[in-house]
């Protein structure tokens, strides 16, 4: 019997709510280019690809589901199958989905499975790790990743390893999950435990084997969500009955702290889990003065700051230990040393029902996308983007009328009847209930202002007759 598959399983499913506002509900820090030029996700993508394994499997919430498909065609991954979460559950029911899924297409496969909002430096040290996990899985251990402390945290969990020797794969004894700053510094002193890292490596078949012995209801659930979930375009969609009925439980306690055959490798490998600001600053390339800028930035006298600009000069003087972060709709201003404080913030935000709390004023959609320019009581304005063969649904309104200038590219519309084409400086007039779409036949983006006019302009007022993203 040849040995099993190695397939990167990637959980895309976190929320980042401490890296706002440039982290919200419906754009989360795994989409971020917050460490280099690709996302953390594409980062993940790529660090798994270099790993010599089967095409990846992610788990994705379906609100997410474009946004993760354009981030895997930008770096051009285009064998992966990705499984799509009605509900979001935590790693539990959704590691386990992911080992039923793939049993439907190998006879085994060594699940390697990753958080997709993670930074690792050393790619080479990250692949010896997984090399030594992978021997030990195939083996029958259900390996963790550890990571040394470097101080006492308390938004990790903990692993105690039995440290046999030297040797390279260690018995694990415990897991904490993200003790009080006491019980942290205990265990940074003792020298015996490590960062709980949030990767996996072992068989598929094993795992079922344990979650039937130690959570067999979760396993049936499951069960009943992958049997009956079905094929939609590029994605894969669980039952949605089933699953909401999943208890929302991570893997740690479903499985990994009851069973005896966990073990674990220490990663050196440079890891974060960029969960605050100050990981960022200390993830990023930084100044003599130790700042970390991204954007069009100026500074003069300060130092030890993270600063971040958008679309405008963001300057900044005397200032030590400040974090300011600028986007088109927000502006953070924080003092680095509270910045575990930010996720608090950002629960005022949802108390409040402040859509800053969820949603950028640029949006994403399967087409493109668009921003939120300036809005009244009867009156909205927005610049929309149209990818090159993309097309919006055929739709109506039942509220509002729409006005379209075309400022750069060639606009295909669809007006009742009439279909004809718009160059730039032309315009179209959409009126109350008209049904239409908009489509770009052309190479480049296509781009337009749009004002809309009307006694509501609530993006639930489209009503959509066709579509070829699903969403009709």
């Amino acid at each position: 019997m040849r040995a099993p598959v190695l397939v990167p399983v990637i959980l895309c499913g976190g929320s980042g709510t401490r890296l706002w506002p440039l982290s919200r509900a419906e754009y989360p820090k795994q989409f971020l280019r917050l460490t280099g030029k690709e996302s953390l996700l594409q980062q993940t993508l790529l660090r798994s690809a270099a790993l010599q394994g089967e095409a990846p499997l992610l788990l994705a919430h379906e609100d997410a589901r474009f946004i993760v498909a354009e981030q895997l065609r930008e770096i051009g991954i285009h064998k992966a199958t990705i499984l799509l979460e009605p509900v979001q559950r935590n790693t539990g029911p959704a590691i386990v989905s992911a080992a039923l899924q793939l049993l439907q297409r190998h006879e085994d496969a060594l699940m390697l499975i990753l958080p997709s909002d993670h930074a690792i430096e050393d790619h080479h040290a990250f692949a010896v790790a997984v090399e030594i996990a992978r021997e030990a899985a195939q083996a029958g251990s259900l390996m963790t990743f550890g990571v040394r402390p470097q101080q006492a945290e308390t938004g990790y969990g903990y692993l105690r390893a039995n440290d046999l020797s030297g040797q390279s794969v260690m018995p694990l004894t415990e897991f904490v999950e993200k003790p009080d700053r006491p019980t942290a510094e205990r265990y940074i002193a003792s020298g015996q435990y490590y960062w709980n890292s949030g990767m996996y490596l072992f068989r598929a078949s094993q795992l079922l084997d344990e979650i039937e012995r130690y959570a067999p209801t979760l396993l049936d659930i499951c069960r009943n969500a992958v049997t009956a979930a079905r094929q939609d375009s590029d994605f894969v969609r669980l039952d949605a009955d089933a699953y909401a009925t999943c208890p929302s439980i991570a893997i740690d306690y479903a499985l990994m702290e009851r069973t005896t055959n966990a073990a674990m490798v220490e990663l050196k490998a440079g890891w974060s889990d960029i969960g605050s600001w100050v990981s960022v600053w200390q993830s990023a390339k930084k100044d003599s003065d130790q700042n970390a800028v991204q954007g069009d930035v100026l500074l003069q006298s300060c130092s030890n700051c993270l600063v971040h600009g958008n679309d405008r000069l963001v300057a900044a003087v005397g200032l030590h230990d400040i974090t300011i972060i600028d986007t088109p709709d927000a502006l953070l201003v924080m003092d680095s040393r509270q910045a575990q404080d930010a996720r608090k913030l950002v629960g005022a935000l949802l108390e409040e029902q402040r859509p800053e709390a969820n949603m950028h004023r640029r949006v994403m959609r399967p087409w493109g996308s668009y921003d939120a320019i300036s809005n009244g009581r009867r009156f909205q304005v927005k610049r929309i983007t149209v990818k090159p063969g993309a097309k919006l649904s055929l739709q109506l309104h039942h509220h509002r009328a729409e006005h379209w200038i075309v400022v750069a590219g060639t606009a295909r519309v669809t007006q009742g009847e009439k279909i004809y084409l718009l160059t730039e400086n032309q315009a179209a007039y959409i009126d109350i209930g008209d049904i239409h779409s908009l489509e770009n036949p052309g190479k480049i983006p296509l781009e337009l202002i749009e004002v809309q006019s009307g006694s509501y302009l609530g993006e639930d007022d489209i009503v959509r007759l066709q579509d070829q993203y699903g969403r009709a």
